[in-house]
């Protein structure tokens, strides 16, 4: 069409991702997104909807994008549950040591500001908090624990792994996150064993 700017939506889509993930919602103005986006104010209301509905599109973004690779890390949890849920958290390890991307974790951040949020968008960072509760619940029962003894250490590790990204953020080495998830593994292990 004719006089119509063409852009490509996954692209934007990602930077607005990216700058809601590095400021928070509450930090991120329209301006914001216009100059992570490339797309002027008018352009972003007709294309992605207003601030919620884009913050909502990039949340739902970001829990499909890093759900997937959690699901492909607690796979193998029937088999071998310790090996899974270190691969679980070797997911979260990668994405806060990759350089090009900010540091904590949108869910994480999305949380801390629920005070603020919305109503619709504080609900769906509650959700996206309880699918990693429910995937690994799942998971940690295929893989021998009790059900009361899966719940809990889905609520534990979920915990754990939401604060992985808020000590990143606060900028805490490598080596002791690692510790961090060394605790929860050991224990994890103990309990496995129990059972």
């Amino acid at each position: 069409m004719a006089g119509k700017k063409q852009f490509d939506m996954d692209v934007v889509l990602d930077a607005a991702m990216i700058q809601f993930w590095r400021a928070g919602y509450a930090d991120t103005s329209l301006d914001d997104l216009s100059r992570a986006t490339g797309l002027n104010r008018s352009s972003i209301y007709s294309s992605l909807g207003d601030k919620d509905t884009l913050f909502l599109r990039c949340l739902d973004r970001y829990a499909a994008r890093y759900g997937d690779k959690y699901d492909e890390a607690l796979s193998d949890a029937a088999a071998d549950p310790h090996a899974a849920v270190r691969a679980f958290f070797d997911v979260t390890l990668a994405r806060i040591a990759d350089p090009g991307l900010p540091d904590g974790c949108l869910v994480a951040q999305s949380a801390m500001a629920i005070p603020v949020l919305s109503d619709a968008v504080a609900a769906r960072a509650k959700e996206a908090l309880g699918f990693q509760r429910s995937r690994l619940r799942t998971a940690l029962t295929a893989g021998g624990l009790a059900d009361q003894e899966a719940e809990a250490f889905a609520d534990h590790v979920a915990a754990v792994n939401q604060s992985l990204a808020v000590m990143s953020r606060a900028g805490a080495s490598p080596s002791q996150l690692r510790a961090v998830v060394g605790v929860t593994l050991d224990a994890l292990s103990r309990a496995a064993t129990a059972t």
